[in-house]
């Protein structure tokens, strides 16, 4: 199994420095697959998570729908 990381067009929130910096970035896999790769913004070098397109496509929509949205 490899471990190497993908090669990946970042973007961070632009919420991101209103809550101290810790956010997530997010950003395509470049390698024309429609994955989508998520790390930690403060810790980098501590993993990616990769996401088919399928995958990414239902959480997109899931917080569209309100899906994640909290009852408070």
């Amino acid at each position: 199994m490899s471990h190497e990381q993908p090669a990946v067009a970042w973007h961070i929130s632009t919420r991101s420095n209103s809550n101290g910096g810790s956010c997530v970035e997010a950003g395509p896999v470049l390698d024309g697959s429609g994955r989508v790769a998520v790390r930690h913004s403060k810790a980098r070098d501590a993993g990616t998570i990769v996401y088919t397109a399928d995958e990414w496509a239902a959480f997109v929509g899931g917080v569209k729908d309100g899906e994640f949205d909290f009852a408070g």
